[in-house]
């Protein structure tokens, strides 16, 4: 559990406040982002469906006693590509709360290389989904390929358009729309998913209730700038509203005074 009370912050945008410090790998061309192999397809099921899934049921309700609210916005889904945004609060429990909302889908997350450079987890993490960032232009049309491959395979796309983890932030960071620019060119039904804090007795943890929203759709008669722009707004304000459900504040944010 993260023992911190207080947090101070400088920049809303580009501020990490993670526990997990790990030295990232480079992303490059030779990265491989989607096997076809029956063994990794194999490895893929044993570790997502076997190990992985579970362990977040248990996780997330034990834990945090996490509950959905508008998981029924999501049954015409389920045999088609979607994309999910949400709010950046954790580190262990975002990996897991898309794939029990999801459920039977499956889901990847757009993760930084971090998440692929971790000793021994870092070699799972991609048959549980991970799609790391590209770090060099090469390796982008790869990663671009593999969202196509995932949204066209009727799976979802989990993003975090804040990018930076804050710990039981209740509040919504604002964040660029240059996430969006998938959904825009794939024409993708988007959802939001927000989760929130609530107190509980006896327990340490806050209550997690996580509110789905959506679907939202591109207008594809406007421009791909437009679309992606008018997703962002819709997704925001959205998340801003839900996030004002939250009523406990585990750890303070705290915005450090600009020298003059």
């Amino acid at each position: 559990m993260d023992k911190r009370k207080f947090i101070y912050y400088s920049d809303e945008l580009h501020d990490e406040f993670s526990v997990t410090q790990i030295e990232p790998r480079r992303i490059d061309k030779d990265w491989v982002y989607v096997y076809t192999s029956r063994f990794k397809k194999f490895t893929h099921f044993f570790w997502y469906r076997v190990v992985a899934t579970p362990i977040a049921f248990f996780y997330c309700k034990g834990v945090f006693g996490q509950r959905a609210k508008g998981l029924h916005k999501l049954k015409k889904f389920r045999k088609t590509g979607f994309f999910m945004y949400g709010n950046h609060t954790q580190d262990i429990a975002d990996a897991f709360i898309p794939t029990l909302a999801t459920f039977p889908q499956d889901v990847y997350v757009i993760v930084h290389p971090n998440n692929v450079s971790m000793p021994y987890l870092g070699k799972i993490t991609p048959s549980l989904g991970a799609l790391p960032l590209p770090d060099e232009l090469a390796a982008y049309k790869n990663f671009k390929e593999a969202i196509e491959t995932r949204i066209n395979g009727n799976n979802c796309v989990v993003v975090y358009p804040e990018a930076h983890i804050w710990p039981y932030y209740t509040k919504i960071r604002p964040f660029p729309d240059t996430s969006f620019d998938y959904p825009a060119k794939l024409g993708t039904p988007v959802f939001v998913f927000t989760n929130t804090y609530h107190k509980r007795r006896f327990f340490k943890h806050p209550r997690i209730v996580t509110y789905i929203d959506g679907p939202f759709y591109p207008d594809m008669d406007k421009s791909p700038r437009k679309r992606r722009k008018e997703l962002r707004e819709k997704v925001y304000k959205v998340m801003c509203k839900r996030a004002e459900l939250s009523d406990h504040v585990q750890i303070k944010y705290i915005r450090r005074e600009s020298k003059q």
